[in-house]
């Protein structure tokens, strides 16, 4: 009898081909796991937002399964993926909220601390950082994904290695890079600002 792991790669393999008969049972496999981040990315949700993790895993499921193109590689490198997936439909949400809001640019405030995810209720907050995380993803895919992971999705050093298939020590490694490379685009950001703007960039560490 396959084991869990070993079914979850056979499932995707044949999802990778064209089979869509085990998508169902892909996403039973999965589906704590994708609740588990989910849960991270929307932890600073208030409980009567309407928008809750079942949700989030649902859609994000649901866009990766359509997709045609991808080889998938086992489960790291499906949950990977869906974090970009989850990431991209709250950046989509937030940027409908902000059109529909009135008025200048909130106050940004960023803060990188051990909790931090984003919230929905900011969306120029998710806007202001998917746009810095696009310029890191061309210059450093890894890195992109672990402040990702950090930022929209609050996990730690050790989640992410799990997400990603590495240690955690060499997450650590990583983020001390990431991070001062994060600061410093806040803080060029901040310069950036036009003095007559309504809006402003703050960053506490």
């Amino acid at each position: 009898m396959p084991q869990p792991s070993e079914e979850i790669s056979e499932l995707m393999t044949r999802l990778s081909q064209g089979d869509r008969s085990g998508v169902s049972r892909l996403m039973s496999a999965l589906y704590d796991d994708l609740r588990i981040l989910a849960s991270k990315f929307l932890s600073r949700e208030s409980s009567s937002h309407t928008f809750q993790p079942t949700d989030l895993v649902n859609e994000s499921f649901l866009k990766l399964v359509d997709q045609t193109k991808v080889s998938w590689q086992g489960k790291t490198h499906f949950m990977a993926v869906s974090a970009q997936a989850m990431r991209r439909i709250l950046v989509d949400h937030a940027r409908t909220k902000h059109r529909k809001k009135r008025g200048g640019r909130d106050r940004i405030r960023l803060q990188l601390r051990e909790d931090h995810a984003f919230s929905l209720e900011c969306p120029d907050e998710i806007i202001f950082v998917d746009e810095i995380l696009a310029k890191l993803e061309k210059l450093d895919p890894l890195h992109a994904r672990i402040l990702e992971f950090r930022l929209f999705g609050g996990l730690g050093m050790k989640e992410i290695g799990e997400v990603l298939g590495v240690c955690s020590r060499t997450v650590e490694r990583h983020w001390a890079m990431v991070r001062a490379w994060f600061l410093r685009e806040l803080q060029t950001a901040e310069l950036s600002e036009e003095p007559e703007s309504d809006g402003e960039v703050e960053a506490a560490v």
